[in-house]
């Protein structure tokens, strides 16, 4: 348990070791899914005002789905679209590293301090974008922060394409009489 910790508190400090660890320890992937699952619950805690208890279940099941998606997407986009002469990756080493990108997102459980949610989502937002990046250069195996930077853009850009289909195909389904 103190490993795992500790692994979490190296990853939200943006220690590059770090991310090269979990990517080598395939048995990392079942980590890198549990601060996902805190990231997201203590997302929902943070905003139980807005969403209530039925959020926290609802985004931890959303972020798993997420994680899983954006971790084939970036592998895709990396491997595919924008890879390095020395890029070797494989979608497991994706899920470990941006996984645990999300360690940053555990502090979100502070937003429940009313009057704080704003700042708290803002700085834990941008912060894990920075850690997504590092997470992404690292696992592609990338020299060029720039590139992971376009990774990140674009694979962002085609998992917020493939939400918003998925939420009005959802919706509209509720909405449409039967």
């Amino acid at each position: 348990m103190q490993n795992y910790i500790n692994r979490i508190v190296r990853a939200a400090k943006l220690d590059v070791n770090l991310y090269e660890e979990v990517e080598a320890d395939k048995g990392a992937t079942g980590q890198a899914m549990g601060v996902v699952v805190l990231s997201s619950i203590a997302a929902g805690i943070g905003s139980m005002g807005i969403t209530g208890a039925k959020g926290i279940v609802i985004g931890a099941i959303m972020a798993i789905i997420t994680w899983y998606a954006w971790a084939y997407i970036a592998y895709f986009v990396g491997v595919k679209i924008l890879p390095e002469p020395q890029t070797k990756a494989h979608p497991g080493e994706l899920l470990r590293t941006i996984g645990f990108a999300s360690s940053p997102g555990i502090i979100r459980v502070l937003a429940i301090i009313p009057g704080t949610a704003g700042i708290i989502f803002l700085i834990t937002s941008i912060w894990m974008l920075i850690t997504m990046v590092i997470a992404v250069r690292q696992a592609l195996d990338y020299q060029s922060t720039l590139r992971a930077v376009g990774v990140c853009i674009i694979g962002g850009v085609i998992q917020a394409i493939i939400v918003m289909i998925l939420f009005s195909v959802l919706e509209g389904g509720h909405l449409k009489p039967v």
